[in-house]
């Protein structure tokens, strides 16, 4: 039953995903909401667009599944709430699932649900966390025939880059994505390296489970495009970019842009090209 719904989450054109995440209001940070503070339009822009999936909370998740027609994107949804975002790390930090989540995922009909693998300095107690949620997932996603995509994230310190800043060290990713595959996820959402050329080792160590690039902070519409090329020709399955996506002045270009990478064969400056055309 898995393979059902990979089946919606992957283009049949390319065998490639792009996931658009737009489940950044779960997590109460300031700075998060920027590009998203209206979710039904932001939500009606993306859909004009037509990525292969959106990422969304269960809050969230009506706005896309109330719109009528087969055409839509699949959903993914994101089952962990964290607060580790700050600058700061808070005294209590956590990472907490939402109940029932495979029946939750049933419900809101996703075709795959989303769970954090922190690694953040000075928090290992979160690492803990995670951990302990995907013990509890895999044998729901297994029951319930739910995809299971894990998001190992690599954090560099708090206090250096606020909190959700890609660490592009090879060695870190390689390790965390090693230990999601190890704890049975279908499908893996990871950090980008910071030399594209090496992530072929990162496709390696996942060993024969897609791989889907996370995009991190925003960057200029001519990197985040020459580094998706880079990062396709390595073996990567897709990608998964939200804040480069939704804070973008045309969020919709940027997506049908980003679409002929993935499942045409556009290049970095074709892609370019497309955006504003």
């Amino acid at each position: 039953m898995k393979q059902f719904r990979l089946n919606r989450l992957f283009n049949a054109k390319s065998g490639r995903c792009f996931d658009v995440a737009v489940d950044h209001g779960f997590f109460n940070q300031p700075g998060f909401l920027t590009g998203i503070t209206s979710m039904p339009e932001v939500i009606r822009q993306l859909v004009a667009a037509g990525p292969d999936a959106i990422q969304l909370t269960v809050g969230q998740a009506r706005h896309l599944q109330n719109l009528p027609g087969r055409q839509k994107p699949s959903m993914v949804l994101r089952t962990d709430v964290a607060n580790v975002y700050g600058k700061e790390l808070p005294d209590t930090a956590f990472s907490l699932m939402i109940e029932e989540t495979m029946l939750q995922a049933v419900r809101h009909d996703a075709a795959c649900v989303c769970v954090n693998l922190f690694q953040i300095p000075g928090a290992p107690e979160v690492h803990a966390q995670c951990v302990e949620n995907i013990l509890k997932l895999k044998p729901q996603a297994d029951y319930y025939g739910m995809p299971m995509m894990v998001e190992p994230l690599v954090f560099r310190p708090n206090a250096e880059a606020g909190g959700y800043m890609v660490d592009g060290a090879l060695e870190g990713i390689v390790h965390l994505v090693r230990q999601a595959v190890e704890l049975g996820a279908d499908v893996i959402k990871a950090d980008p390296t910071d030399d594209p050329t090496l992530y072929e080792q990162v496709i390696e160590t996942a060993g024969g489970i897609p791989v889907l690039v996370r995009g991190g902070g925003r960057v200029s519409d001519r990197e985040i495009m020459e580094r998706t090329a880079a990062l396709l020709k390595t073996g990567a399955s897709g990608i998964v970019y939200g804040r480069n996506i939704i804070q973008h002045p045309n969020p919709t270009g940027i997506v049908r842009a980003l679409m002929a990478m993935l499942h045409d064969g556009a290049s970095a400056d074709q892609a370019l090209a497309m955006i504003d055309a």
